[in-house]
């Protein structure tokens, strides 16, 4: 590297420096000027700087490490010290409520159990209702918390609705600050055991209700069947006391012991039950009764143009007895079988021409005769009703009618007995 010559014309020039590289025969020249050496030194600054910040860094990283972890290990001692705390704020809370809520399960168990004594009433109940409006009795309309399971009573009687919340029973666990859950469990509970005890009240009505009405109509129609001089039974319900009678002490005579047995309880419920079932089996045998005897009519709407008793003849014209009642139809119209049984006879016979007999039980048979067709066998068995045939003027007759009889042990009586007893019946039958 050489140094350049002064400057002549304004004396003495700015060194240059100038950088020789040779490589064999060939020879460069690089000059180096001063922005090029401050480059290469900022450079190096730069660099030096860099490694000076790095080796810093190392040297502090670690104390900052450790200082961090120190601070993270006083916020986890502070936050586990605030944990403990709670935990054992909770255990007494938890605690208190374990006493509540074991009286609390306790009641809901008993609410539970009049569930299913309620739950097995309405299924017993059920099928008495079901029977009492077959035997034409209705009942009281029943409140429609009669429908309610206790954890329903439970819930309306606390504000509660089961579609938004939990069921009752979690619902109590967690009372509202300032309210003793057993406090407010006690407070609705009362009233739950109230709404259920009315619940039963008007159980109790309902059946007492139609006890004394399937009684009363069973009553009626027996009186009615009676006056046509037919056997009813009279069977009644053998009720049970509503109260077991008090003891009285000083009226026994003698010598009285025995082992000590708790008094047996008396179940008013399950004794109404009893007599309903009674009460509706009598009225059902009653109006079984009535069904397969004589109390309907062979003619619905047809006028009667003679009846039971002496009358004139009309071929001989001399009085002669008329045992039955002519119903005026023209031919064709059908013929209605005015009770239940087992049709006896079913053909020609003289006088009669055409004619069917039913046999009702009791001794007591219908004919209807002068049919001009008959559409039932001998063996049959009919239902209160049934087409048993068509008007005519078959046998010894002037013109299509319908002529009915009623015979019992095999002698007539007048039929407009069992005809007005069946209208009356038809009052206690639909």
């Amino acid at each position: 590297m050489a140094e350049a010559g002064e400057n002549r014309v304004f004396g003495k020039r700015a060194t240059q420096h100038v950088l020789i590289l040779a490589s064999g025969d060939r020879v460069r020249h690089m000059t180096i000027r001063p922005w090029m050496t401050g480059l290469v030194a900022g450079t190096i600054g730069l660099f030096a700087l860099g490694y000076l910040g790095a080796t810093a860094y190392l040297v502090l990283r670690d104390d900052l490490i450790g200082a961090t972890m120190a601070r993270q290990a006083r916020i986890q001692h502070d936050y586990e010290d605030r944990i403990s705390s709670l935990r054992a704020q909770l255990d007494r809370v938890t605690s208190r409520q374990l006493l509540d809520q074991q009286l609390v399960e306790q009641k809901v168990e008993k609410l539970l159990r009049q569930q299913t004594a309620l739950f097995s009433r309405n299924g017993k109940l059920g099928s008495l209702l079901e029977r009492a409006e077959g035997a034409g009795i209705s009942a009281e309309p029943v409140s429609s918390q009669g429908k309610e399971t206790a954890a329903e009573a439970i819930d309306r009687q606390a504000g509660l609705t089961t579609s938004s919340i939990p069921p009752a029973r979690t619902a109590l666990a967690y009372a509202p600050s300032g309210e003793n859950m057993a406090d407010r469990a006690d407070r609705i509970f009362s009233k739950v055991t109230l709404s259920l005890k009315g619940i039963e009240s008007e159980q109790l009505k309902t059946i007492e209700g139609l006890t004394t009405d399937a009684a009363r109509k069973a009553d009626s129609m027996a009186q009615i069947m009676r006056r046509t001089g037919v056997e009813v039974s009279d069977k009644r319900s053998e009720a049970q006391p509503l109260e077991t009678p008090p003891l009285r002490t000083g009226e026994v005579k003698g010598g009285v012991g025995g082992p000590f047995i708790e008094p047996m309880k008396f179940d008013r419920f399950n004794a109404s039950l009893d007599e309903l079932d009674t009460a509706l089996t009598r009225l059902e045998s009653v109006r079984e009764t009535a069904l397969a005897l004589p109390y309907g009519n062979p003619a619905p709407g047809q006028g009667i143009t003679s009846r039971f008793g002496n009358r004139p003849d009309p071929f001989l014209g001399r009085l002669a007895f008329h045992g039955g009642i002519d119903f005026q139809a023209e031919t064709g119209l059908a013929v209605k079988a005015t009770g239940a049984g087992k049709v006896i006879t079913a053909g020609w016979a003289s006088g009669y021409g055409n004619l069917v007999e039913i046999d009702h039980g009791q001794g007591i048979t219908t004919r209807y005769g002068h049919m001009s067709r008959i559409l039932v066998r001998e063996g049959q068995t009919i239902s209160v009703g049934d087409t048993i045939g068509r008007a005519g003027a078959t046998g010894r007759a002037t013109g299509p009618h319908v002529h009915y009889e009623v015979r019992r042990n095999g002698e007539a009586v007048n039929p407009i007995h069992f005809l007005n007893a069946g209208l009356k019946l038809t009052t206690y039958m639909n």
